[in-house]
C-alpha cells in the first residue's frame, strides 16, 4: 500500500511540474489534483480486481493493466478539458491517441503474456510429471528473465530427486546384500553349532570326541564374536561415534610394531615378513591404535592369500603431501573386475567368494573407514605379481 501512495505522490509532483512553466501555479495544482483524485481509485480498484485468481489467465491480467492505465489517462484528459486549459478539440485529438495506443499496448501484452503463459504450462506440466516419478525434464530455459530461472530450477530439482533417488537405490541394494551376507556368515556357525550341541548333549562319541566337538563351538563362537565385533565397530566408525585419539605419531615405529606381531602368523604360515621403511620424515597426525588396526588387517589378509614360501612386504614412505604406507604380497592377486569392490563389507573375491574361508569379508571395509576418517584414501595398486593395497596419511 505504501509503495502506491509513492508511486502517485511521485506522478502527481511530474504532472505538476510539467504544467507549471507553460500554464501557471493554478492548472499545475489542479493537475496534482487530478492525478491524485482519479489515480488513487484507480490503483484501489486495481489492487481488489487485480489479484490473480479473480482474473485468470496472464494475458487477462496484463489485458486489465493496461485498460487501468488507458482508462485513467482517458479521464484525466476528459476532466482537464472541462475543467481548465485544454481545448475540446485537442482533448478529442488526445483521448482519440491514448485510446489507439490503448489497444495496440493490449495487443503488446496479449504478445508478451502469450509466451510467458506457454512456458509457465510447459514447467507446471513438467513439474506434475515429476510428480507422477518423471526424472528427465530438459526444460532448457535459456530465456534470462523469471520464468527462465523457474525453468533451470525445476530441471536442477528433477537431477537432485534423480541422485536421491539413485543413491537410496544403491543404499537399499547395498543393505540388502549386507543383510544376506550376515545371514549366510551366521548361518553356517550357527548350524554347526546346533549340531554339535545336540551331539554334545546326546552323549555321541567317547569323551575324546566330546572335547573336540567342544573345541569346534569354541572356534565357532569366537569367529561369531569376531564378526559381531567387526560389525558394530564398522557401524560405530560409519556413524561417528568413536573417540579418537589424534596425536603425532613416528609411522616406521608403529609399522614396525605391527609387523613383528604379525611375524608368528607368518612362520606358521611358512610366508616371509619384510618392511622396507624410508629413513626419516613418516610422521602423522592420527590415532595410533586405529591405524595398526589397519596394518594388521592389511598383513592379515596378505598372509592368507600368499602360499608357502612366498612374502609379504610392508612398504612406507614419505611423499608431499603425507605419507603413503604398502602391503604387497606374492599371491595370486586381484581379478581387475572384483578390485573395484574389495572395500565393501562382506565382499570376498576369488577363491573366497563361496564364503568358506576364514574371515567375514569386513577387514578391508574397516580400515578403509578408518582411513577415510583420517582424511587419506586407499587403494589396490596394479601389480604384475599379488597385490599391493596401499592408504596414504595426510600430514
Amino acid at each position: 500500500m505504501m509503495r502506491s501512495l509513492l508511486v502517485l505522490g511521485a506522478a502527481a509532483t511530474i504532472a505538476a511540474a510539467i504544467v507549471a512553466p507553460g500554464h501557471g501555479g493554478g492548472p499545475a495544482l489542479v493537475t496534482a489534483a487530478l492525478v491524485v483524485g482519479l489515480g488513487a481509485p484507480a490503483l484501489a480498484v486495481a489492487r481488489v480486481l487485480g489479484e490473480r485468481r479473480r482474473l485468470g489467465s496472464l494475458r487477462r491480467q496484463f489485458g486489465f493493466a493496461t485498460a487501468v492505465a488507458v482508462g485513467l489517462i482517458l479521464v484525466l484528459v476528459l476532466a482537464t478539458a472541462r475543467l481548465m486549459f485544454v481545448s475540446s478539440h485537442d482533448a478529442l485529438v488526445i483521448s482519440a491517441i491514448v485510446l489507439a495506443a490503448g489497444i495496440v499496448a493490449m495487443h503488446a501484452a496479449g504478445l508478451v503474456a502469450g509466451p510467458a503463459a506457454r512456458e509457465l504450462e510447459t514447467v507446471g506440466s513438467a513439474l506434475r510429471a515429476v510428480g507422477h516419478g518423471e526424472r528427465e525434464l530438459h526444460l532448457g530455459g535459456s530465456a534470462p528473465d523469471e520464468i527462465g530461472a523457474l525453468a533451470r530450477s525445476a530441471d536442477a530439482m528433477a537431477e537432485q530427486l534423480a541422485a536421491g533417488e539413485r543413491a537410496r537405490d544403491a543404499a537399499e541394494a547395498a543393505r540388502r546384500e549386507l543383510v544376506a551376507a550376515v545371514s549366510h556368515d551366521l548361518r553356517t556357525p550357527i548350524a554347526s553349532l546346533r549340531l554339535l550341541v545336540e551331539a554334545v548333549d546326546d552323549e555321541i562319541g567317547d569323551e575324546a570326541t566330546r572335547q573336540r566337538y567342544l573345541r569346534t563351538m569354541q572356534t565357532h563362537i569366537r569367529s561369531l564374536s569376531a564378526m559381531i565385533d567387526d560389525l558394530f565397530e564398522l557401524s560405530r566408525i560409519e556413524a561417528g561415534d568413536i573417540d579418537w585419539s589424534i596425536r603425532e605419531v613416528q609411522l616406521a615405529v608403529l609399522v614396525d610394531e605391527a609387523v613383528d606381531a604379525m611375524r608368528p602368523e607368518a612362520r606358521a604360515r611358512r610366508v616371509e615378513l619384510l618392511s622396507e621403511l624410508d629413513t626419516g620424515g613418516l610422521t602423522a597426525q592420527v590415532d595410533p591404535e586405529r591405524i595398526q588396526r589397519v596394518l594388521f588387517n592389511l598383513i592379515r589378509n596378505a598372509l592368507r592369500h600368499t602360499p608357502s614360501d612366498g612374502s609379504v612386504t610392508v612398504r612406507a614412505e614419505g611423499r608431499p603431501q603425507g605419507v603413503e604406507i604398502e602391503v604387497a604380497d606374492t599371491g595370486d592377486g586381484i581379478a581387475p573386475g572384483d578390485r573395484p569392490h574389495v572395500f565393501e563389507p562382506f565382499y570376498r573375491a576369488g577363491a573366497d567368494a563361496a564364503r568358506d574361508s576364514d574371515g567375514a569379508g569386513l577387514g578391508l571395509a574397516i580400515s578403509r573407514a578408518i582411513v577415510e576418517t583420517h582424511g587419506g584414501s586407499i587403494w589396490i595398486r596394479p601389480s604384475e605379481r599379488g597385490t599391493r593395497v596401499r592408504f596414504s596419511l595426510p600430514r
